[in-house]
């Protein structure tokens, strides 16, 4: 994409967990959109618990090589969001290579399956950890930096349909994910002075990493009656021939559309809202 092309150019936006998934396809659209990316992830094992494979440093250079060749440039780095300090090291010298900082997407998250009465300490604290204080860090660390920039901008927290609706087989998630809601609600009455708007999204089955199939299935063959909390995409069109079927996930640039929209001009009445990116799921 050429420089000044797209509806977002000039603008500078935070991705975390970026090298793959959901965060790949955020950082991808944003710099398409003409966005400028400072993009962090972790490249690494977060716990024991965290039994599906962690991004890695391939991951994130192929991030960068495609935020690159949609014309844009990109402050690539290995972070943990768990560590304040590095995230604060980031942004500083992300707004100092270009300028400013804009949009914050809050994607950064961990999922692991268990009962809350059979879950030891380590499983628990981790998601916690990561999704619910890790996402205050990275909002610690940006928006300071957003208001001494003076620009106003977004902050797109990543939720998910857990965060809104109960889920059975994975409480430790879902209380970090119905936390990220409240963080929303509250930052978005704090920083609406500045010109800040802070939504959260709240996105159902995408086809990453983090839904493991296999996990699940397990969960669901000894819990059946959990199988319930989780209901089925609803019929929607399906490639070019305009066929209709069923879908068991969506995709990560699914999601990136509305993020995208979140990040531009054309959602500029929103503040403190909560978007369910489900297809309808969310209303059985």
């Amino acid at each position: 994409m050429a420089a000044g092309s797209g509806a977002l150019d000039g603008r500078v936006a935070f991705v975390t967990g970026a090298a793959r998934g959901q965060g790949r396809a955020h950082a991808v659209r944003l710099a398409s959109e003409g966005a400028d990316i400072i993009a962090i992830d972790v490249c690494a094992p977060v716990a024991d618990s965290i039994t599906y494979p962690p991004a890695t440093s391939d991951d994130l250079a192929e991030t960068v090589r495609l935020v690159e060749a949609a014309g844009r440039k990109v402050l690539a780095r290995e972070v943990d969001i768990r560590d304040l300090a590095a995230q604060q090291q980031v942004v500083a010298d992300g707004v100092e290579q270009f300028g400013r900082l804009d949009i914050v997407v809050a994607n950064a998250g961990v999922l692991s399956w268990g009962r809350i009465f059979e879950m030891s300490p380590e499983q628990w604290d981790t998601v916690v950890d990561v999704n619910l204080n890790g996402t205050w860090r990275t909002l610690r660390a940006a928006v300071p930096a957003m208001i001494e920039a003076g620009n106003g901008g977004s902050i797109i927290i990543v939720s998910s349909s857990a965060g809104l609706k109960a889920t059975p087989g994975n409480a430790h998630y879902a209380a970090s994910k119905h936390g990220l809601v409240a963080l929303t609600n509250s930052l978005a009455l704090e920083v609406g002075e500045y010109g800040i708007r802070v939504n959260s999204i709240h996105p159902y089955s995408i086809d990453t990493p983090m839904i493991e199939p296999e996990a699940m299935a397990e969960v669901f063959s000894k819990y059946p009656s959990y199988l319930h909390s989780f209901a089925p995409m609803p019929l929607h069109p399906l490639g070019e021939d305009g066929t209709r079927g069923l879908s068991a996930f969506m995709t990560p640039d699914e999601v990136a559309d509305v993020v995208a929209w979140l990040a531009g001009d054309g959602s500029a009445t929103l503040s403190g809202s909560q978007i369910a990116v489900d297809r309808g799921v969310l209303k059985y």
